[in-house]
């Protein structure tokens, strides 16, 4: 019975670490350092500044105005897809990955 006990408490604690996915769709991509001042007009947030701004990091604005940083991946990913754009605003992305606290771990974005 103990042993039973045991595993399920076991099964419950790992639980959280199997976060589901989440999918946002056309969400406007910032970089860190502009995201509190330009997160209310995200869409005019520009390609040259996200790019000046790349070492700060990246994230999304989600449809409840909240910021989602992306982690190492996400950024590079999106570093990519942005100096691979001739976008030069209204930057807006469709990504997905496990989210934890205000970081997103993304699988995959792309660039609308």
């Amino acid at each position: 019975m103990k042993m039973l006990v045991s595993l399920l408490a076991l099964g419950m604690m790992a639980t959280p670490a199997l976060a589901a996915t989440e999918t946002f769709n056309d969400v406007s991509v910032l970089d860190v350092a502009c995201s509190k001042k330009a997160a209310a007009t995200a869409d005019a947030h520009t390609k040259e500044c996200a790019l000046a701004c790349e070492k700060s990091g990246f994230g999304i604005v989600t449809a409840d105005n909240k910021f989602l940083k992306f982690d190492a991946e996400g950024n590079a990913k999106i570093l990519a897809a942005l100096k691979a754009s001739d976008k030069t605003d209204h930057l807006r992305v469709n990504v997905s990955g496990d989210v934890k606290g205000d970081t997103i771990k993304v699988t995959s974005v792309k660039l609308l």
